[in-house]
């Protein structure tokens, strides 16, 4: 039984593999030497295909900048990009200027306008009492002396009250007015009536009301009668008309 025993082991030694020490001292310690992946052991298959030495190698790939190749090129992109805000500041002030330039001219225009409009307002102030006083002597005369009556024998003798020199001299007062008048309005100031064409609305802009009153047939807050015309320069009220308004209710 013994003899059997021993003829097994023998047996079973022949059919195993038999390594020699160099080779598998080479397997062992030699990473690089490409064998198939059979015959290693697990371990060993998985560190001889890894991908550390390809990651390794791509690190230092020269295709790619140099960390000192970018430091040299990040001090011209900086004074490039402030160069870039350089000129939109100075596109920035250049257009303000031109906008404020143009304003400026603007203003001028309109102020050497005004000044032309208005260089007399204080000259026509003083000569509208003048027109005032005019205007005076001339609604003082009645109609009854300036146009001749008719020769009735039955009217009495004073009521035929034409004076032929008061005539001539009222209308040489109104064309003197009406010539004053039209030369004043080429320079701008010109005189208006609110009680003509059967009286206008009242307007807090242009009249200053006096008094209220009762009127029959016009409407509340209507002009019925001046006192004082009023005066314009330009558009400008120069003298509000002081007039009557009409209060019904």
């Amino acid at each position: 039984m013994i003899r059997r025993t021993i003829l097994r082991h023998a047996q079973v030694a022949k059919q195993r593999p038999v390594i020699q020490p160099s080779r598998a001292a080479s397997i062992i310690h030699s990473p690089y030497r490409r064998t198939p992946s059979a015959s290693l052991p697990p371990w060993l298959s998985l560190r001889y295909y890894s991908a550390a030495a390809p990651e390794a190698e791509s690190t230092n790939d020269p295709a790619q900048p140099s960390p000192d190749a970018q430091a040299e090129e990040d001090p011209i992109k900086k004074e490039l990009e402030a160069k870039n805000r350089e000129i939109i500041d100075l596109k920035d002030r250049y257009l303000r200027s031109v906008a404020e330039f143009r304003n400026l001219q603007d203003r001028t225009k309109r102020d050497i306008q005004s000044a032309r409009d208005f260089a007399i307002q204080k000259f026509a102030t003083d000569l509208i009492e003048s027109v005032d006083n005019l205007d005076r002597a001339l609604t003082t005369v009645p109609a009854s002396k300036l146009a001749p009556q008719s020769s009735d024998p039955d009217k009495p003798a004073e009521e035929n009250t034409y004076n032929k020199d008061l005539a001539n001299l009222y209308d040489g007062l109104k064309m003197t007015e009406t010539i004053l008048m039209g030369t004043l309005k080429k320079h701008g100031l010109e005189r208006f009536d609110p009680s003509e064409g059967g009286g206008q609305p009242f307007n807090p802009n242009l009249h200053e009301a006096t008094f209220q009153t009762k009127v029959e047939g016009k409407e509340d807050g209507h002009v019925f009668m001046t006192q004082q015309k009023g005066f314009t320069l330009n558009g400008r009220v120069l003298r509000a008309a002081k007039v009557g308004v009409v209060k019904n209710s």
